[in-house]
């Protein structure tokens, strides 16, 4: 028992470690926050793999490590604790689906989406542009759906994509739970 607290414990370090050398590395990075990268999928595969408690512990680690190291824009202590702290801890959620990784991604990334999604539209309203993508924009709950999907919805299928192809190589067993 000693020893499976010990292997959870340095795959959860060294798993938030990956997560965080990834958030550094985004393929794309918007104006105000949010970034396609792939900094998600460690914190997932870990989730995966050792279930709900400890893939919640990693998540608020990460969640404090990213509000600390991200340099994100935030505009006060609300912002803070939705667009970070709550933002990445529900990626804990993903622990629910343990074996499970698609499902697991999709309900992850979900929470997460909706978290910024409230937050931008309570929140980061008074930022809405008058236009977007193009359209003129008329609700900031509208605007918040438009501007968090342009970030999460890449960044979910790249994580999905990457995961899927783990499954193919050796690294599979990171994704196979533990027992």
């Amino acid at each position: 028992m000693q020893n499976k607290k010990l292997r959870a414990l340095t795959e959860g370090a060294i798993l938030i470690a990956l997560a965080e050398i990834l958030s550094f590395l985004p393929f794309y990075k918007l104006p105000w926050g949010g970034s396609i990268d792939l900094a998600m999928l460690p914190i997932i595969l870990y989730c995966v793999r050792w279930g709900f408690g400890p893939g919640m512990v990693a998540a608020t680690a990460h969640a404090l490590l990213q509000m600390m190291f991200e340099g994100g824009i935030a505009i006060g202590w609300e912002s803070i604790v939705g667009d970070f702290l709550l933002a990445y801890m529900v990626l804990g959620l993903a622990g629910l689906f343990r074996g499970k990784f698609i499902p697991a991604t999709l309900v992850a990334c979900a929470a997460r989406f909706l978290i910024h999604y409230v937050v931008g539209a309570t929140i980061w309203a008074e930022y809405m542009p008058e236009t977007f993508f193009g359209i003129t924009m008329t609700t900031p709950w509208f605007y918040s759906a438009l501007y968090n999907g342009a970030y999460m919805l890449p960044d979910t299928v790249l994580v999905l994509i990457a995961g899927i192809l783990l499954m193919k190589t050796p690294a599979k067993k990171l994704l196979q739970k533990t027992e």
